[in-house]
C-alpha cells in the first residue's frame, strides 16, 4: 500500500463509529422483523447511544489528564532555575496519583514521572517505590502490555498520533520526548540517589534511638524519626533530655534555699525564756 493510500484512509474513530451504527442497524432490523414496536426500538437505541457517549467521554477525559500531567511535570523537572511553590508540586503529584488510581495498567512513563517528582520534593521513600517499579520490574516494560484496557488503548492511540504529527500538539510532544529521555538517561541515577537518602535517614534514626535509650529517655526513642526529619542534631536532643531530667520543682528549690539560710545565720532568740519564766525569776529574787 502506497503512502498516498495510507493518507487517504478513514480515521480510526470514524471506523469505530461506523461499526457501531452498522451493528445498531442490524439489531434494529431484527427487532422490527420480530414485530417489536418501532418506538421501543428507538427508545433502546437512544439509550444505548447515550451510554456509549458517556463511557467514551470518560475514557477521553482520563487520557487528557495523563497528557496534562506530563506537561506540568515536565516543566517542574526541567533544570531551568525556576522556583516552584510547594502547593504547585503537590497538586501535580496528586494529579499523577489520581491517574494511577483511575486507570488500570497505567503507562510506565506515569510511574517514572511521579518518582522523579517525589525525588525533587525530597520524599525519597515514595520515589524509590515508583522508580523501582518502572526501572527494575520486568512487568513494567511496554512490550509486556499484551492485553490492554480500553483506557490504555485510547492513550496509545493518541500517543502515536502525537508522535506522527507533533505539529498538532508541539508542547505535549516535546514534554513526552523530554520525559522519555530523562527516564532513559537519568532514571537509574535518581533511583540510586533516593535509595542512599533512605539509608542515611534510617541510620540517623537508629543512632538517635540508641542515644536516647542509653540516656533513659523513652520520649527520645519514640521521637527519633521526627527529630531527623526536622533537621535536629542528636547532641542537641540529648542535651535537651538532660536538662529536662535535671529540672526540679519550684517548691523544692525554695525549701533548699530556706534550709541553707537557716544553717548560715542562727536565730539569736533561739534560747530566750518565756514571759512566765521571767516573772517567776523576779518574784523569787524579791522574796529573798
Amino acid at each position: 500500500m502506497s503512502d498516498d493510500k495510507l493518507q487517504k484512509r478513514l480515521p480510526h474513530t470514524l471506523k469505530e463509529k461506523g461499526q457501531y451504527f452498522l451493528a445498531f442497524g442490524v439489531i434494529a432490523a431484527m427487532l422490527l422483523v420480530a414485530q417489536i414496536p418501532l418506538f421501543v426500538v428507538l427508545f433502546f437505541g437512544i439509550f444505548a447511544f447515550f451510554l456509549w457517549k458517556i463511557f467514551s467521554t470518560g475514557s477521553r477525559n482520563e487520557t487528557r489528564e495523563i497528557f496534562e500531567f506530563y506537561l506540568s511535570a515536565n516543566e517542574m523537572l526541567r533544570d531551568d532555575e525556576r522556583k516552584w511553590y510547594g502547593f504547585e508540586m503537590q497538586e501535580t503529584i496528586a494529579r499523577g496519583e489520581q491517574v494511577l488510581q483511575k486507570m488500570s495498567g497505567a503507562p510506565p512513563l506515569v510511574y517514572f514521572t511521579l518518582g522523579a517528582l517525589y525525588h525533587k520534593i525530597g520524599d525519597h521513600k515514595t520515589a524509590v517505590a515508583n522508580l523501582s517499579h518502572v526501572l527494575e520490574s520486568e512487568s513494567s516494560d511496554e512490550s509486556n502490555y499484551v492485553y490492554p484496557t480500553p483506557e490504555l488503548r485510547n492513550y496509545v492511540r493518541i500517543l502515536r498520533k502525537i508522535e506522527r504529527e507533533p505539529a498538532e500538539a508541539p508542547l505535549t510532544s516535546a514534554a513526552i520526548r523530554a520525559l522519555e529521555r530523562a527516564r532513559r538517561n537519568r532514571g537509574k541515577v535518581l533511583l540510586e540517589e533516593s535509595r542512599k537518602r533512605v539509608e542515611e535517614t534510617g541510620r540517623k534514626i537508629g543512632a538517635i534511638a540508641e542515644n536516647s535509650a542509653a540516656s533513659g529517655s523513652i520520649e527520645g526513642v519514640f521521637n527519633a524519626e521526627e527529630t531527623v526529619q526536622n533537621g535536629q542534631k542528636p547532641e542537641a536532643t540529648n542535651r535537651g533530655n538532660g536538662n529536662r531530667a535535671a529540672e526540679k520543682p519550684l517548691k523544692a528549690v525554695f525549701e533548699e534555699q530556706k534550709a541553707a539560710s537557716e544553717k548560715e545565720e542562727p536565730d539569736p532568740y533561739t534560747n530566750r525564756q518565756s514571759i512566765s519564766e521571767v516573772l517567776h525569776d523576779i518574784y523569787d529574787k524579791n522574796i529573798q
